[in-house]
């Protein structure tokens, strides 16, 4: 059996608890999709990583904030920071067309899924990172989507306001429904789980 990176395992772990107990029932079932694929891991890939100009001092701010937040999210952020070191972040496609500062003050990268550091296609994990101010753009996928907010910053979706869940929130994005999200005075850090059918 294949095994899989201890700091990613935690990573999942406590995703899948927060996740778990959020009592957002559809991102409860949403959670549940992933995790349970995930039981069985996928095939570990060296990954060439890479940082991008907003990410060291982003992820940095993002995960010291943790530190003092409840439990588990002080663990959760040490077990990504471990797993973020081998991570290769790169640009949403075509954010050259958005502008320099969106360009240079976001990075987006694959945990679990192509271009991860466990590939397999059945089911997607990532985060994403950006400087203050910055709102990544409206967007849609086919998956129904989860993230667990790592950092203050807001999200929207066309079927809710803009909403900000604090640190450890969870935000439910139905499939294929338009949504985007920003970050206010303070760096944005954030996981996302897409169960890929």
């Amino acid at each position: 059996m294949t095994s899989r990176d201890t700091n990613l395992q935690q990573v999942l772990d406590l995703s899948r608890g927060i996740i778990a107990h959020s009592g957002v029932s559809a991102a409860v079932a949403a959670g549940a999709r992933v995790f349970g694929r995930l039981e069985h891991p996928g095939t570990e890939v060296a990954v060439a990583a890479e940082r991008l100009p907003a990410c060291q001092p982003a992820i940095g701010a993002a995960l010291s904030g943790l530190a003092a937040c409840p439990s588990p999210l002080p663990d959760l952020a040490s077990a990504f920071a471990a797993v973020e070191a081998k991570l290769r972040w790169t640009h949403r496609r075509n954010s050259g067309t958005l502008g320099a500062r969106f360009r240079d003050g976001h990075g987006n990268a694959m945990l679990i899924g192509p271009g991860g550091i466990e590939e397999r296609s059945d089911v997607w994990v990532g985060a994403t990172v950006m400087a203050p101010d910055i709102t990544y753009p409206d967007h849609d996928h086919p998956p129904e989507e989860v993230y667990i907010a790592l950092s203050p910053g807001e999200w929207w979706n066309a079927a809710m306001d803009w909403t900000e869940p604090g640190p450890g929130g969870i935000i439910y994005n139905p499939p294929g429904i338009l949504h985007a999200m920003r970050s206010g005075a303070q760096p944005f850090l954030a996981l996302w789980f897409l169960p890929i059918d």
